[in-house]
């Protein structure tokens, strides 16, 4: 296999580009027994290189739920959220199945069927064609695990005929107040990465100790905090990060955090994600002196901690109350109420 004599350690000293074509890559389904390979193939260089060098890790696999045939999960790659994409395919519903794509949303995604969403996408490689069958069956058995049965299935994803493992990356800030955070938003991410977090798991037991949900309702909140939690790391955060990078005046970007972040993480704090609002409270507590590379690394570590929040959200949220509930066919009447 070309790249082989790669160690898995960074900063080898060769560029990783000069053997981007025939890179492979396993992923990984051990509850299922599944593993497909895919090629990098040369597409999107600089976000290869990432998924590369972050390799091995793991993570909760999820299942697109408005999109379609489609697998993603939160990759552990703080740059995904800056990186640019050379190659966009305009319409990914269009892109063959088993296309691999890196997302600024900090997936890593995998086609596998018809999708609905018209959506631009960054291809990075493809899963070669005699495992697409298993692909298949993996995507049939997580979407039961999402949408039914919430036994939550792990991804592996390593470097083809290298040994697994797992990290999550820890980002560094000169600011005393702001490398004690990082290290707290750290722990914790470890913590909840491969394990429902326990504040959403009581939270989806209906033990919320501020009483949120009108009149001892759960469903309501629950809906809401799918409905905070997922653009508040997505937009908000990964907003935050993509300007820091393409240079944003520090001042904007610590009126912009000052304007986006505090009211939706302390409604996720009343909800029951106390954690979080704390960790959002002691950030905007140093914001302002923080230099770029500082911010950048608050800011990173916290979309890393939001966005896993965000997939175990997804994975706990009983979709199933909303079964009875299906699309009308174009030749059938609407339905009376």
């Amino acid at each position: 296999m070309a790249g082989s004599s790669h160690t898995g350690q960074p900063n080898e000293g060769k560029a990783l580009t000069e053997t981007i074509s025939g890179r492979q890559i396993e992923i990984s389904w051990p509850d299922l027994g599944i593993t497909v390979t895919a090629e990098l193939d040369g597409r999107n260089t600089e976000l290869a290189d990432a998924l590369w060098e972050a390799l091995p890790y793991q993570s909760l696999q999820g299942h697109a739920l408005v999109a379609g045939e489609h697998l993603y999960h939160a990759a552990p790659i703080p740059s995904l959220l800056h990186l640019t994409a050379e190659t966009r395919i305009p319409d990914r519903r269009d892109a063959p199945d088993g296309t691999v794509f890196l997302s600024a949303l900090q997936h890593l995604g995998i086609k596998y069927g018809t999708l609905t969403e018209p959506m631009p996408a960054s291809p990075v490689g493809r899963i070669r064609q005699e495992d697409v069958p298993g692909l298949l069956e993996a995507g049939k058995a997580v979407w039961d695990s999402v949408y039914s049965t919430k036994k939550p299935i792990l991804v592996e994803v390593r470097r083809a005929g290298a040994e697994g493992g797992h990290r999550i990356p820890k980002l560094t800030a000169a600011d005393p107040d702001a490398s004690r955070l990082i290290h707290d938003v750290h722990t914790a991410t470890e913590r909840a990465w491969l394990s429902e977090p326990k504040e959403l798991a009581d939270l989806h037991a209906g033990s919320i100790p501020s009483g949120a949900g009108s009149f001892e309702t759960v469903l309501p909140t629950l809906l809401f905090v799918n409905g905070e939690t997922r653009p508040l790391g997505y937009a908000t955060y990964g907003g935050l990060i993509r300007g820091a990078v393409q240079g944003m005046p520090i001042d904007s970007l610590r009126h912009m955090t000052r304007l986006l972040v505090g009211i939706p993480a302390e409604f996720l704090g009343y909800c029951g994600l106390e954690q979080l609002w704390s960790f959002t409270q002691r950030f905007l507590d140093c914001v302002d002196r923080l230099d770029r590379e500082d911010f950048l690394a608050v800011a990173g570590q916290l979309a890393l901690y939001i966005n896993c929040l965000g997939g175990w959200n997804l994975h706990l949220y009983p979709w199933e109350a909303g079964d009875h509930l299906r699309q009308l066919r174009s030749d059938e009447p609407v339905r009376q109420r």
